[in-house]
This record gives C-alpha cells, structure tokens and sequence, in this order.
C-alpha cells in the first residue's frame, strides 16, 4: 500500500530569513496524523538566506543528518567539528549523551536549501559523533545509492537504527528497483524534480508511505532526486 503525502499539505514556518516545510509534526506545526513514520521523525525541508542560521542549540539521543541541495552549510559542534556541507555531501550527528551545534549558510551572497532528517535511535545515552561522506552524481545516476546503514556498509554512514537510506537521481529513460526484506516499512521523499513511484507520480516535496510492498520501482524521472528510506515496521516513532 502506498500513501502518498502531498509537498502543499506539509507544515510551513516562514520566518522571513528562514522557509521551512515540515513533513511531519515539527515546532509550532503540529499534526496528530503526521507524527512520524517507523523510526523517521522529523524531514524538515529549508531554505536559508545569505548569511543566516540556526544559532548553538542542542540534542540529545537523536540521529541528525543534513543533505544540501544548493548552497553550502557551515557546521560547529561541541565535539569540535567544524565544517561545511555542499551538495553530494552527507552529514550525521549522532547526538547521544548530548551535543550542542550551530548551522548557518556559510555564503554571503546565495541562499541555501537542505533536507534536515531525524530518525530514532535504537539506544540512549551512546557517545556523540560527527560522520561526513560526500557521494558523487555518478554514483546516484539511475540508481539508489546506500549512503545511511547500521553497519556503515559500502561507504555509507552509520546510524543507530535498523534503518537504512538510499539516494538517487533519475531522468528519462533512468530506472531502478529496490527490493525490500520482508516486513519493513519505506518512506519516500522527492527532493526535488518529479518520478515515477510504483505507478505514482509524485513531484518536489511530496512523499510516499509504503507498507507491505514487496519492491519499490523508480522510474519517468524529470530532474528528480530521491531519497529512500527501509524503515522497520511499527508505524510510529518511539523513544
């Protein structure tokens, strides 16, 4: 069964600086039906003027990535990372014990747009750590690419849940199939573009809840870019 989330019906924070669109229940957003899906809590899409940002705030027992779209994103933590994060980059903040970041768009001049994505650990109070993996065009043309694993399998980052993430580019005639174990959820979110979803056309910022599919079919892709989630199969996040 598919369930398709559509990008207008998501929550929106606009605060001038900042345009935000939540896909489940975030902040001032708040929605009883969109609380999450199996371990993934929170896709935040956002779009952030020239030289602005999230000041130092902190987490704790929650897996953050970052996946940059346009512009680049400029990263410290209290671990003391310090970086930026350009498109074909994959960021992870395991926050665990605690960790206090901040994340400002590090150009003066273009605006910068990124996916901001929580998932649910699968244990508490583990020590922070930062990952960052960048993964070129080619390796997510016409096909899914691992980039997030328990294991850090194949180049990918590691996640504290049996959670895996794939992303990938599709134009034209470009087509993939990803199998699925038996039992699992998936969620699929179009950060951009438009594809082909089982049979499904879904545009940027719509996303798919899957349950019981046995394959996941990509295809008629129109600039699209992907991300793919094999998700366990309980239906909402729990901490």
């Amino acid at each position: 069964m598919l369930e398709i989330r559509s990008a207008n019906d998501r929550g929106l924070a606009d605060f001038g600086w900042l345009k935000s669109r939540h896909t489940f229940s975030f902040g001032h957003y708040h929605d009883p039906e969109q609380e999450g899906f199996s371990d993934l809590l929170v896709i935040n899409d956002d779009r952030v003027h020239p030289g602005r940002g999230f000041g130092t705030h902190p987490h704790r027992d929650m897996e953050i990535f970052s996946y940059v779209l346009d512009g680049a994103l400029e990263h410290k933590d209290s671990m003391g990372t310090g970086s930026v994060i350009r498109p074909g980059d994959v960021q992870m903040m395991s926050a665990g014990t605690g960790v206090r970041h901040s994340e400002f768009n590090s150009s003066a001049t273009d605006a910068l747009h990124f996916l901001q994505i929580w998932i649910v650990p699968n244990a508490k109070g583990v020590a922070p750590r930062y990952q960052q993996v960048h993964f070129a065009p080619e390796e997510k043309r016409g096909r899914l690419r691992l980039i997030i694993s328990p294991e850090g399998t194949d180049g990918s980052l590691a996640v504290h849940q049996d959670a895996r993430v794939y992303a990938g580019l599709f134009d034209g005639d470009e087509s993939t199939s990803l199998t699925l174990g038996p039992n699992r959820h998936a969620y699929v979110h179009v950060a951009r573009g438009r594809v082909e979803v089982n049979g499904q056309r879904l545009g940027e910022g719509d996303g798919a809840r899957m349950r019981g599919e046995q394959r996941i079919d990509l295809s008629r892709g129109e600039g699209a870019e992907v991300l793919v989630f094999d998700l366990r199969p309980n239906e909402l996040p729990s901490f």
